[in-house]
């Protein structure tokens, strides 16, 4: 056998290569983090070639001193941290001293800065197969400038593993706007071949970061996105950004940017509580979309998991899960349609929700009518049964019903007493932001005038959700109700999984099950909750186990009720075909301006959608 000896100093850093510099965009990753780090408002990116032939990166940051210049390209060293203490609440992106190390092993790199203080820049150049610095003056303003020729040119194999030009090119271009993301108060600006790509200026106000923001994930997402900043003052967490709206979702997860304390990361507990914040309102196989950023104390995350610093690992994971989730799911759940209609509505929504005068008794009783109740009596407790239209009003009755709307929307006397029509100061005043309806097409599809123009509604998917949410309120404040099993069902699992069994005895109590442990490695279930006594118990409870052992909770069991209610709601609510009174559908367009998530019906598809003047004027080229 061979003997052991120390490797020499190129070998070693052509192996830590191998994990930091993969293709060109790993390059520029880790240098534009140490301009990040340096303090940079100004970023220049040149490319060729796909990053390949050429990279150089120019930065205005701090700069490097000249005696440092050369130790700057030794492994391990680094100016970010210097006791174990640093390491364990890094506040910089970069920290572990290997990026320019690697990166000068497999190529030719040269290195220029110059501090404010300094009467010249110096120049360090180094090449794979010689390590040797060597150091010289130059000129050079305030900052550094680190340029890269012939990635991999002393490693043939790895070469051959590039892409092609284009595709390296994306990869690099991706990078550029995470960091871009990440940073609003840089400026970037990259060149492919002598070609302006993007030019990215400083972000200093909230437009200016959605223009940015604009740039780089597009228009349509900025245009169908939520503004979201939540603290969490007990915790210290805070998030903030921009989420798509469930309409907005995509057939891949290619629009879904996560930032903490600044750096881009690629968490499984952060995607679970996305998608399940998502879970009530996505489209089966569709996608979220989103720019998020979370904030907390660099001490409760561990960023040294991997050598690109992609993964992290938070020390109070459920914590963040939870906080992330319930943030995410009561933003979701508070937009309604008039937070979707344009500003014009927004004084007449404020005015809706505060209004506290009364209304007529033909209109609360036509409006209850066509609310299915949650009927408690029977069965398990949660049926909704399918509407019932009451007789077609005759031309007074629906005099009177237009007089019950009037009455949540009085006009001031000013507009009383110049004789103007009830109608007409109801739908040119103070029309409601889903306005009132004036026809159904084809039995299923409600047309509704409001200020803006036309809206179209599916009753059947509106009528769906407006059942379900009321279900869930309703199933929410009763106390699940449990029966025990005749022979109590005995499972083996490991013991990691009896220990959180344990552990989490009361929760499951709370869902309605009851289980003991019968030996180190197994549990038995004695009761289940009276909805889901026909379902597969078994699998449900080894996927709560083991959603509990890697997320530090699971919701499987209440999406299993949900889903479960959502099929009675599905089956409760109004059908295609059946005619609506205009006081009927006018109830149903009042109700989801007041319901959660009315947006999208339970299995994700939109319930609504706005065609405004403008879209029908061009439609038929008016103007023009």
């Amino acid at each position: 056998m061979s003997r052991i000896q120390l490797l020499s100093p190129r070998l070693a850093n052509q192996i830590a290569a191998g994990e930091v510099v993969e293709r060109p965009a790993s390059v520029i990753k880790e240098i534009l983090e140490n301009s990040l780090d340096a303090g940079a408002d100004k970023i220049d990116v040149d490319v060729e070639q796909g990053g390949v032939k050429l990279m150089r990166i120019r930065d205005n940051g701090f700069g490097i001193e000249k005696d440092d210049l050369s130790l700057a390209l030794s492994r391990h060293a680094t100016s970010k941290i210097k006791v174990l203490e640093d390491l364990e609440a890094v506040g910089s992106l970069g920290f572990r001293g290997e990026a320019l190390a690697s990166i000068s092993s497999v190529s030719r790199l040269t290195l220029t800065s110059r501090q404010a203080e300094q009467d010249n820049a110096w120049q360090v150049q180094t090449e794979g197969r010689d390590m040797e610095a060597q150091l010289e003056p130059a000129a050079h303003p305030q900052g550094t400038t680190v340029e890269v020729k012939d990635l991999f040119f002393n490693t043939p194999a790895r070469r051959k593993f590039l892409k092609t030009e284009k595709t390296e090119f994306r990869h690099l271009d991706e990078v550029v706007k995470r960091l871009a993301l990440s940073r609003f108060d840089v400026a970037f600006q990259l060149r492919h071949n002598g070609k302006v790509i993007h030019q990215l200026r400083q972000a200093d106000s909230e437009l200016e970061q959605e223009r940015r923001v604009a740039s780089i994930c597009g228009s349509a997402f900025i245009d169908n996105a939520l503004k979201a900043d939540v603290v969490a003052e007990a915790s210290g967490l805070r998030l903030w950004g921009w989420v798509g709206l469930p309409t907005f979702s995509r057939s891949q997860a290619d629009l879904q940017y996560f930032f903490v304390n600044g750096r881009m990361i690629r968490d499984k507990v952060v995607t679970h509580a996305v998608r399940q914040a998502y879970a009530d309102v996505l489209y089966h196989g569709r996608h979220p979309a989103y720019v998020l950023y979370l904030e907390l104390d660099p001490a409760l995350v561990d960023v040294n998991v991997h050598p690109t610093k992609h993964e992290v690992r938070f020390r109070e994971s459920r914590l963040v899960h939870d906080f992330l989730f319930r943030t995410l799911h009561r933003l979701i759940a508070d937009m309604r349609p008039q937070d979707q209609i344009s500003e014009g509505s927004a004084p007449v929504v404020a005015e809706l929700q505060t209004q506290q005068q009364p209304v007529q008794q033909n209109f609360e009783q036509n409006r209850m009518a066509f609310r299915s109740g949650v009927n408690s009596s029977g069965g398990n407790g949660y049926s909704a049964p399918a509407y019932q239209p009451t007789s077609t009003p005759s031309g007074p009755q629906i005099q009177e019903q237009i007089s019950g709307y009037a009455a949540l929307h009085p006009q001031p006397a000013a507009i009383l007493d110049s004789g103007v029509s009830a109608e007409s100061e109801v739908e040119h005043e103070q029309c409601p932001p889903m306005g009132y309806a004036i026809a159904q097409l084809h039995g299923v599809y409600i047309l509704a005038q409001n200020d803006q123009g036309l809206i179209v509604v599916d009753m059947h998917a509106a009528h769906e959700r407006i059942v379900y949410e009321r279900m869930k309120q309703s199933f929410e404040q009763d106390v699940v109700r449990s029966q025990p099993l005749l022979v109590p069902m005995s499972l083996a699992v490991s013991q990691r999984e009896a220990d959180c069994a344990d552990e989490q005895a009361n929760t499951f109590k709370r869902l309605g099950f009851e289980l003991a442990r019968m030996g180190e490695e197994t549990i038995v279930v004695r009761q289940v909750p009276v909805s889901l006594a026909k379902g597969n118990i078994e699998q449900l409870i080894r996927d709560v186990l083991s959603d509990m052992l890697v997320y530090g909770e699971s919701k499987r069991i209440e999406q299993h009720i949900n889903e479960l209610l959502g099929t009675m709601a599905c089956h409760g609510a109004v059908r295609a075909n059946r005619q609506l009174t205009l006081p009927e559908m006018n109830a149903l367009l009042r109700d989801m301006e007041q319901t959660e998530r009315s947006g999208q019906c339970n299995h994700g598809r939109p319930t609504w959608s706005q065609m405004t003047m403008a879209d029908l004027d061009k439609l038929f080229m008016r103007g023009q």
